[in-house]
C-alpha cells in the first residue's frame, strides 16, 4: 500500500427529511446564494423545502448553472456574490451545480482573474466561501469531495480543479429526491460512478487489500443496483444505495494509497468540450477501449476484476479479461449509455480534433504509468469507433 493522506471534513446528513436540517449547518447571520440548475428543483419539490428550510435567513438566488458548468455563467455568479455581499453558498442540484459553486466560492475570494484557476488545477486557491451542498442526481461524488469540473464555452475547453478548501461543509443525500429524475440522467449516473471507482482499482495491485475490497463492493453493489433503479424508479433502498456508491465512489477513501488512472475522463473531457457529449456517455465509450488497449499494463487487475466482480474464472488468461471488458459494456448499454463514438454521430474524421485538444492541454502523459501517450490515445479512440 502506498502512503497517503487523507482527509475529508464533509458532514454528510443522509435520508428522507434532512433539507429541513440545514438551517443548523449554516451561521445564523449568513446571506445565503441559492446555487442551482435549470428548475427541475422547482418541480420536484426540493426548491420549496430549501426555502422552508432556510425561512430565517436572507436569501437570493443565482440559477441556470448548465449541466457542464461553464467559466462564463459561473463569472456571473461570482459577480453577484460580491455585489450582494454573500458569504454562504448553498447548492442545490447534481454535480454540475456543486462543481459550478466550488467555482465561485473559490472565485470570489480570488485576487487574480479566477480563470486561473483552472489553468493552475486549484494549486492557487488559498481561500474559498463556505457552501454546502443538496444534492438531486447522485452521479459526480462531488458533494463530498473537493474537485470540480469547469468549462469554457469560448475556446471549447475543459478542466479540472482540486483544493481542499473547496470540500463542502456538509451535503444533504435525500434518496426520495431522486426518483423523479429522468432515465437518462439515472443511467449517466450510475455508469459515472462505475468509472469513478475503476479508475482508481483498475491500475495495479499494491498490497492494498482494504480498498480492493471497498472498490469492488462498490461496482457489485452499481451493477446489482443500477438496473433495478432503472425499472423501480420510487424503490428507497435501491436509490439509497445508488445514492451512496457514487458518494463513496469519489470521496478520496477507496484512492487513498493506491495508484490511480485518469486517462480515461481526460480524454472524456475533451469529448465533451468538443462535442457536448453527457460526461458517463464519454466514460462509456472510452473506458472499454482503454482497458483493451492497455491489457498488458492492467492484467493483474483485470484479472482481479474479471474474478471478484463478474465471477469469470474459467478459461485462459486473455479469455477471462475479454470477457470482463465486454461484460462491463454490456452492463453500460443496459443503463442506457451508449458505448460507441458512432453511437454519437462521431467518427474518424473527428479524431485529430480530438487528439489536438490533448495535447494542446499537454495530456500526453496520461495514466498511472504515464505511458498513455497521443499515440495511445488514438488506438483507444480508433478502438471506440
Amino acid at each position: 500500500m502506498l502512503n497517503f493522506d487523507f482527509y475529508n471534513p464533509t458532514q454528510i446528513l443522509f435520508g428522507q427529511g434532512q433539507i429541513a436540517a440545514i438551517a443548523k449547518q449554516i451561521p445564523a447571520s449568513a446571506r445565503v446564494l441559492l446555487v442551482y440548475g435549470g428548475g427541475s428543483i422547482k418541480q420536484n419539490g426540493v426548491y420549496d423545502e430549501v426555502l422552508a428550510a432556510l425561512a430565517d435567513f436572507t436569501v437570493t438566488e443565482f440559477a441556470g448553472i448548465e449541466p457542464n458548468p461553464s467559466y462564463e455563467t459561473l463569472m456571473r455568479a461570482i459577480a453577484q456574490v460580491k455585489a450582494e455581499k454573500i458569504d454562504f453558498l448553498l447548492a442545490v442540484g447534481g454535480g454540475s451545480v456543486i462543481d459550478g459553486t466550488k467555482f465561485i466560492a473559490a472565485g470570489a475570494l480570488l485576487e487574480e482573474d479566477p480563470w486561473t484557476i483552472l489553468e493552475k488545477r486549484g494549486n492557487n486557491i488559498v481561500a474559498a466561501m463556505p457552501f454546502g451542498a443538496v444534492l438531486t442526481l447522485p452521479a459526480t461524488g462531488s458533494e463530498m469531495n473537493s474537485g470540480g469540473v469547469v468549462t469554457r464555452k469560448s475556446t471549447h475547453e475543459k478542466f479540472s480543479f482540486m483544493s481542499r478548501k473547496c470540500f463542502p461543509k456538509f451535503a444533504v443525500l435525500d434518496p426520495s429526491k431522486t426518483y423523479s429524475l429522468p432515465t437518462r440522467q439515472v443511467g449517466n449516473g450510475v455508469v459515472d460512478a462505475f468509472a469513478h471507482v475503476m479508475e482508481q482499482y483498475m491500475t495495479y495491485p499494491v498490497g492494498a487489500k482494504v480498498q480492493d475490497r471497498f472498490a469492488e463492493g462498490l461496482l457489485l453493489t452499481l451493477i446489482e443496483e443500477g438496473p433495478q433503479a432503472l425499472a423501480n424508479p420510487d424503490d428507497y433502498d435501491v436509490r439509497a444505495n445508488v445514492m451512496w456508491c457514487a458518494t463513496l465512489a469519489l470521496n478520496g477513501l477507496i484512492g487513498a494509497g493506491v495508484p490511480q488512472d485518469w486517462a480515461t475522463h481526460m480524454i472524456g473531457h475533451e469529448l465533451t468540450a468538443l462535442h457536448n457529449l453527457d460526461h458517463a456517455q464519454t466514460l462509456a465509450i472510452v473506458l472499454p477501449s482503454m482497458l483493451r488497449v492497455r491489457k498488458e499494463g492492467k492484467r493483474a487487475k483485470l484479472l482481479q476484476f474479471a474474478e471478484r466482480v463478474w465471477n469469470l474464472s474459467g478459461g485462459d488468461e486473455d479469455t477471462r479479461i475479454e470477457a470482463a471488458i465486454t461484460r462491463t459494456e454490456e452492463f453500460f448499454e443496459q443503463m442506457g449509455v451508449k458505448t460507441r463514438l458512432g453511437d454519437y454521430g462521431l467518427g474518424a474524421k473527428d479524431l485529430d480534433g480530438i487528439l489536438s485538444a490533448l495535447e494542446a492541454h499537454r495530456m500526453v502523459k496520461l495514466g498511472e504509468q504515464r505511458d498513455v501517450t497521443l499515440d495511445v490515445s488514438r488506438k483507444v479512440l480508433e478502438m471506440s469507433l
